[in-house]
């Protein structure tokens, strides 16, 4: 999971508005495959919003304030699960608090039920 911390590190620092939707996309995809099985408190509302998040930047044009929201929640959502995360747990926390700053917080936000029912890239085995 390191190299997954590191290109969505990169990509938050270097400005999320210069990352490109399809290359957004593919990093959420992967974080898809990671979080798969992963049976912590949590981590099926972390890919219901990677689902949403996903299907906004596979758009043609992404709508920002969803894409905002979804950031925020994900970021919250990301900070609560790291204490569970053992080894990876600063890692995790750090990546949660940079999702959130990216974000907006969108209390009103509806989920996106159907896109966390259907991740797109299946966990890789092995």
């Amino acid at each position: 999971m390191a190299v997954k911390f590191a290109g969505t590190m990169n990509a938050i620092n270097r400005g999320l508005d210069a990352t490109k939707p399809d290359k957004g996309a593919h990093m959420v995809e992967d974080w898809e495959a990671a979080l798969a099985d992963l049976d912590v408190s949590g981590a099926k509302g972390i890919l219901r919003d990677l689902g949403s998040l996903r299907k906004q930047l596979e758009k043609d044009t992404p709508d920002a304030d969803r894409v905002h929201a979804l950031l925020h929640r994900l970021g919250t959502a990301t900070t609560k699960i790291a204490d569970k995360a053992g080894s990876s747990q600063e890692k995790l926390k750090a990546l949660g608090e940079a999702l959130t700053e990216a974000g907006e917080d969108q209390p009103d936000e509806d989920e996106d039920t159907e896109a966390a029912a259907a991740p797109k890239r299946a966990r890789k085995k092995g």
